[in-house]
């Protein structure tokens, strides 16, 4: 698919046009990764976060936020939960916390690994090589690591650099890739000044870094953050892309089509624009894969990356029978294992 071909489909607005991409998409999911929809269990482990970031409410700058981090014990719990409702891996996401160390989680992955046969998917944010390479050995299978938006300087004015940080998130992504775990990535969309340009690079960047997981969601920025505040980001030219939940299914449908055998998320942001359906529609469209929460109840609140998230007042469990009929309704059927990318399955 050429530069040209995906800024014709991020541009349209024609429903007949739009119907073949998302057909497209069905097809290609169907032929590469099938009928199957993979449970992952999200726990959200620590809301702790060091970063300023312009648009997330875990930011370091919110001090209105209560803070937590998990016990091991009551991640543990939540790991066995997991299990027991057939999920075949559990995601430990987190704000990016120095508390959670290096020799922490690799305990925390070995005792998993040790105990269940889950697959083990963290998402802790820019860490350091040897960080990664710990985990890597102690178990972990997968790491997801946004890198938001492939415009450098668009990246640097809503997510600063710390000092001694990471200023390329991509080049991390190439060593986490190297380190032999499956890598997982994506973008928000709908930044404030990102262009249509932009997103077609960001598009193309997936399939250049070959990714195993995909995931894209709707730019929300969170009140208590720079971008949240009331008329800081009113941008209205003809190259800003809108971050709207019809976007969001083009850029998934896309991603699909590059990233042929990638698995892809229904994610919570999209939900969040459209909590009835959103879902069942990303399913339609391109993805493969739903992420139940598993956090207990007195966190999910405090997890506030961005406002009016959906499904935190459910219980672990109330969550899983929802995403079980949301898949039967549309005709799908739930995974069983790990639901790990094609290739691995094949080495």
């Amino acid at each position: 698919m050429t530069r040209e071909q995906i800024l014709n489909y991020l541009k349209s607005s024609d429903e007949s046009q739009l119907e073949t991409l998302w057909q497209a998409a069905d097809e290609v999911r169907r032929r590469e990764v099938g009928d199957a929809v993979h449970l992952r269990g999200l726990l959200e482990i620590s809301s702790h976060c060091i970063r300023e970031c312009h648009y997330c409410g875990l930011n370091i700058g919110n001090t209105a936020l209560m803070r937590y981090r998990m016990p091991v014990e009551e991640i543990m719990a939540c790991a066995h939960e997991g299990l027991s409702f057939g999920y075949g891996t559990v995601v430990l996401q987190a704000g990016e916390d120095p508390g959670l160390t290096r020799q922490w989680v690799a305990d925390l992955v070995r005792r998993i690994k040790g105990e269940t046969p889950l697959a083990v998917t963290l998402s802790l944010g820019e860490r350091s090589e040897e960080d990664l390479a710990a985990w890597r050995e102690a178990g972990a299978d997968r790491y997801l690591l946004r890198f938001e938006t492939s415009n450098p300087a668009l990246y640097q004015r809503i997510h600063p650099v710390l000092p001694g940080g990471v200023p390329d998130r991509i080049a991390l992504l190439r060593t986490i890739k190297a380190l032999g775990y499956e890598t997982g990535s994506g973008v928000m969309i709908g930044i404030p000044d990102q262009t249509w340009d932009d997103l077609a690079a960001d598009i193309e960047l997936f399939r250049e870094l070959d990714l195993d997981m995909i995931g894209v969601g709707p730019f929300i920025p969170h009140g208590a953050t720079l971008l949240g505040q009331k008329g800081a980001w009113t941008i209205a030219t003809e190259e800003q892309v809108p971050n709207t939940e019809l976007m969001t299914y083009k850029v998934m449908a896309l991603a699909r089509l590059v990233c042929p055998s990638a698995n892809i998320p229904a994610t919570t942001a999209l939900a969040t624009l459209n909590t009835p359906t959103g879902r069942e529609l990303c399913l339609s469209r391109g993805a493969n894969v739903v992420m139940p929460n598993l956090t207990p109840k007195k966190y999910r609140a405090l997890y506030e990356i961005y406002p009016s998230k959906a499904c935190i007042d459910e219980t672990a469990a109330d969550c899983r029978a929802c995403m079980h009929g949301r898949i039967r309704s549309i005709g799908r059927e739930v995974g069983r294992g790990r639901g790990d990318a094609p290739r691995r399955q094949l080495a």
